[in-house]
């Protein structure tokens, strides 16, 4: 989390400074390039930012280009004011065309990263179904154990067979969390502090759970809680119908 925050906070920072030091950069040929030339520099400038930074980055980008834009190259010099319509439509069109490729880079580099990740899901998801064909009910219950304690950032994790001891809150086959008092706020609180269970099934009969004490401030995506749903079945498909049902 933290890594993330410092990340936006550079980006945030470059937003406000890149657009400048490209102005400035460009400040000697302010006589002899055509103001267009210049907007065409400073939107790269904005795409640079977005690449690297966040959808609040790009757009602040976008305004900080457009604004030294205003500042530097259009008449009267160094003041925040246009005189010719000319530069007005510059102007306007590099703060439209910043904010919008600022954007697209932005949902690019979350399609990327989406699919980097669900790519790794799959692999977590094919590696333990390949496992439960030859490995033992033991081995396949450590590997999916160890599976889970990444995917879903766990301080603890262990499986218990047997009869259903106590009211833990419990990871459901969609994803949500319920506990006693409902259903938990897992995307916005991240998961209880307490722990909670994941339920393995045989075939409908309950063989097993996995209780997951996770680590302070764990906040798995729903995604990633759907796969830790997955493997708890294939874990269960391996252990069989060891326990009876409960009541």
């Amino acid at each position: 989390m933290s890594r993330y925050l410092t990340r936006d906070r550079v980006a945030i920072a470059a937003a406000v400074v890149v657009p400048l030091a490209g102005a400035a950069i460009l400040l000697p040929w302010r006589s002899s390039w055509p103001n267009t030339n210049v907007a065409l520099l400073l939107v790269a400038a904005v795409v640079a930012v977005a690449a690297g930074g966040n959808r609040v980055a790009g757009a602040l980008a976008a305004v900080s280009a457009a604004v030294w834009f205003d500042f530097f190259f259009t008449v009267p010099y160094e003041r925040f004011s246009i005189a010719h319509s000319s530069d007005v439509t510059t102007f306007a069109l590099l703060f439209a065309v910043g904010v919008a490729v600022s954007q697209l880079a932005a949902r690019a580099r979350r399609l990327k990263r989406v699919t980097v990740e669900d790519a790794g899901y799959l692999a977590r998801i094919t590696g333990s179904a390949s496992m439960t064909q030859t490995g033992s009910a033991d081995a396949v219950i450590q590997h999916v154990r160890q599976e889970l304690t990444v995917l879903l950032d766990l301080r603890e994790c262990r499986f218990e067979y047997g009869m259903l001891i106590g009211h833990p809150a419990r990871l459901e086959a969609d994803g949500r969390v319920l506990t006693r008092h409902g259903y938990y706020p897992v995307d916005e609180a991240g998961l209880p502090k307490d722990e909670l269970e994941l339920r393995t099934f045989n075939n409908g009969q309950y063989c097993g759970r996995f209780m997951m004490r996770p680590n302070p401030g764990a906040r798995p995506s729903l995604r990633a809680r759907l796969v830790a749903v997955t493997l708890a079945d294939l874990a269960g498909h391996s252990v069989g119908a060891t326990t009876p049902a409960p009541t």
